[in-house]
């Protein structure tokens, strides 16, 4: 049985030793995740913090059979989106979208408004068009916050190639996410 298993059920049974081992061992990795996102320190730290107290709160609830990295992950990525929503509904945002209209009067600021769940949506449809091997590498590299460096290494690729796949994987989800395409580069270019 792997140690992470062991934490999980020790975790579920209400361990705080076992919390904090999981924690140890995956914050760092969900900040860096959170910050290419956000691109703000106090907001990934923010990220972070409130997906581990979900993790606790929920801890009964914990499938032991699920990657608990793609369960963290996704409970990191529903709190940005969550955020984003609250941001997108604030006022200053708002006036924001509708100072920068580009005046071709065809939607209106309300009509641009983001739906996370259908870009996410799109997004998944769209991972579909990629290799095996190219999702594997995107997904670890802007989904999970891995460096290329430390996917080269457990993948036994070069560096180059990592980043060969992943520019190839960027080309082909732009071009599947159309209208997204700007929301997508948001989220996982730069």
């Amino acid at each position: 049985m792997d140690v992470e298993r062991i934490y999980l059920e020790r975790l579920r049974s209400g361990s705080y030793r076992d919390f904090t081992k999981l924690y140890e061992s995956y914050a760092s990795r969900l900040y860096a995740f959170a910050l290419h996102l956000t691109h703000s320190d106090a907001l990934a730290k923010d990220i972070v913090q409130e997906t581990f107290i979900k993790v606790w709160v929920r801890r009964e609830q914990i499938d032991l059979d699920m990657s608990f990295s793609a369960f963290l992950f996704t409970m990191a990525k529903n709190q940005l989106l969550n955020e984003f929503r609250r941001q997108a509904n604030s006022p200053l945002f708002l006036e924001d979208v509708v100072l920068n209209e580009s005046g071709d009067g065809e939607e209106t600021a309300i009509e641009r408004k983001l739906s996370f769940e259908e870009f996410n949506h799109r997004l998944e449809i769209a991972k579909q068009k990629l290799t095996p091997r190219q999702r594997e590498l995107f997904e670890l590299n802007k989904e999970q916050g891995i460096t290329i460096t430390e996917i080269a290494a457990k993948a036994l690729i070069s560096e180059q190639s990592v980043r060969n796949q992943l520019s190839q994987a960027l080309h082909v989800l732009r071009k599947e996410l159309g209208k997204y395409a700007l929301l997508f580069s948001l989220f996982f270019i730069g």
